[in-house]
C-alpha cells in the first residue's frame, strides 16, 4: 500500500502506477512525488538516497522531477505515535511510573530533608 508521508492517507492512484511531479495528497495537500515518499529515500545515505548518482534535493517534502522516483510501498500506515507510546510505557515500567507531579513532590521533599528545611 502507498501512503502519504505527511498524513498517512492511502494513495489509490486512480489507475496510475506513480504520482506525477505536481500531484498532491487529497487529504493534506502534501506533494506525493517527493523524496519522503520514495522507496530510495534513506537519511543516512549520500544525498539521502540509495541511488548514489541522484542530484541533491534540498526540500525532501517538496515536489521534484527525479527520474529515479518510485513510490514506497509500505505495508502499514505511520506508527510513529504508537512506537513513541510503547517506548514511553517501557521506560515508565522500568523506572517506576509516569506521575510527574508525585515525582516532583518527592524530589522537593528530598531536597528539604537534605538541607534541614
Amino acid at each position: 500500500m502507498k501512503y502519504c508521508h505527511r498524513c498517512g492517507s492511502e494513495w489509490d492512484g486512480g489507475g496510475k502506477k506513480q504520482p506525477g511531479p505536481k500531484d498532491i495528497c487529497g487529504s493534506c495537500s502534501g506533494y506525493l512525488h517527493c523524496c519522503l515518499n520514495c522507496r530510495y529515500y534513506e537519511p543516512s545515505a549520500h544525498n539521502q538516497c540509495y541511488i548514489p548518482t541522484t542530484e541533491w534535493v534540498g526540500d525532501k517534502a517538496g515536489c521534484n522531477f527525479c527520474d529515479e522516483f518510485e513510490f514506497a510501498d509500505r505495508s502499514t500506515e505511520k506508527t510513529g505515535g504508537q512506537a513513541g507510546d510503547q517506548a514511553r510505557n517501557a521506560l515508565d515500567s522500568l523506572f517506576g511510573g509516569s506521575d510527574e507531579s508525585t515525582r516532583n513532590l518527592d524530589k522537593l521533599d528530598d531536597f528539604r530533608k537534605l538541607f534541614g528545611d
